[in-house]
């Protein structure tokens, strides 16, 4: 797969208005601000494919990325405060959405922030997966974020903090420095290859 070839497709805003799933999809999720964006960018090998914001909680559509035919699934950011009761219903209708509907869905790329204990909605989430049968990953980002002490008292917690996840793989991630960008890469080639 050549990462190179990303292209952006479409943003949807409501679940009735997402494309059949003909190609096999890589889903992203976390809460907001988490850097999926950043992540994207970094595997895509662009600055601004997917569009950073510094606001949590501004964007709250579906993001549709095509890479050789195999589609990155950019899904809103969850468990920001400050938004409307109305956008908070059109969120939860989205993503309700995209995980009920029957979709090529090879696996859920599951952020959480190394620098603090998973959230709530964090849990949720893991536990949302386990529960559907849903194969995914944990990418823990900012890690370039904490000093070296730090990041590795940070480590250590994470076995213990996400044991709920089972034996899935967690990969420390930075967009940075680019640690676990190959990783991350070779799960999703791992995860489509049957495919193409």
């Amino acid at each position: 797969m050549n990462y190179n070839n990303a292209e952006f497709e479409k943003a949807y805003g409501i679940s009735s208005q997402l494309p059949a799933s003909n190609a096999p999809e890589i889903a992203f999720a976390g809460r907001s601000n988490v850097g999926k964006s950043s992540l994207l960018n970094k595997l895509f090998n662009r600055k601004q494919l997917a569009r950073v914001s510094s606001v949590p909680g501004k964007t709250i559509t579906i993001n549709f990325y095509d890479v050789d035919s195999v589609k990155f699934v950019d899904l809103p950011g969850y468990g920001y405060a400050k938004i409307s009761k109305q956008e908070k219903a059109r969120f939860a209708e989205l993503m309700e959405g995209y995980f009920s509907q029957k979709r090529n869905l090879r696996l859920v790329i599951q952020l959480v922030d190394m620098r603090h204990k998973p959230s709530a909605d964090d849990y949720a989430m893991i536990e949302f997966l386990k529960d559907r049968g849903i194969p995914f990953v944990i990418v823990m980002t900012k890690s370039d974020k904490l000093k070296v002490k730090e990041y590795k008292k940070r480590l250590e917690a994470s076995q213990s903090e996400l044991e709920c996840a089972g034996d899935v793989k967690i990969i420390p991630f930075s967009s940075v420095t680019g640690q676990g960008t190959d990783d991350v890469k070779a799960i999703i080639e791992e995860a489509v290859k049957n495919v193409q």
